[in-house]
C-alpha cells in the first residue's frame, strides 16, 4: 500500500472517538470459524479489530437499510421542485436515539477530564 492509500484509508476509517465501554459477545461455532478464517488472511489485525470493524461495518448498513416510510408533512422540495415529505419510517428514531447517545458519551467524557 502506498502512503497516499493508507492517508486514504485512515481517513475514512480511522476517525471518530473509540468508547471505552467493554462488550463481551459469545459466537456461535460457525461464526467464530469465520472469524479465525478471516483473522488468518489478516495477521496484521487483531480479532478484536476485526470484530469492531465487522461491527461497524454492519451497523453502517444497518443504517441506510432502513426502508422510507411516507409521512404526511412535506419537509422539502426536490431540485425539480417535488415535494418531499418526512419519514415516518424507523431512519428518524435511530438518528434521534443515535443524537441522546452521542451527547451522553460527550457529557461522560467532559466528566472525566474536569
Amino acid at each position: 500500500m502506498k502512503i497516499k492509500d493508507l492517508v486514504k484509508h485512515w481517513d475514512k476509517h480511522g476517525r471518530g472517538r473509540l468508547n471505552r465501554d467493554a462488550a463481551y459477545l459469545s459466537l456461535s461455532d460457525q461464526h467464530h470459524e469465520l472469524l479465525q478464517k478471516v483473522a488468518a488472511m489478516y495477521p496484521m489485525k487483531s480479532s478484536q479489530d476485526l470484530i469492531r470493524d465487522l461491527i461497524s461495518a454492519s451497523l453502517d448498513e444497518l443504517e441506510t437499510s432502513f426502508p422510507y416510510v411516507q409521512g404526511d408533512k412535506v419537509v422539502a422540495y426536490d431540485e425539480d421542485g417535488f415535494e418531499v415529505f418526512e419519514d415516518k419510517g424507523l431512519t428518524p428514531r435511530f438518528v434521534e436515539l443515535s443524537q441522546k447517545k452521542i451527547q451522553r458519551l460527550k457529557a461522560r467524557q467532559l466528566e472525566s477530564v474536569a
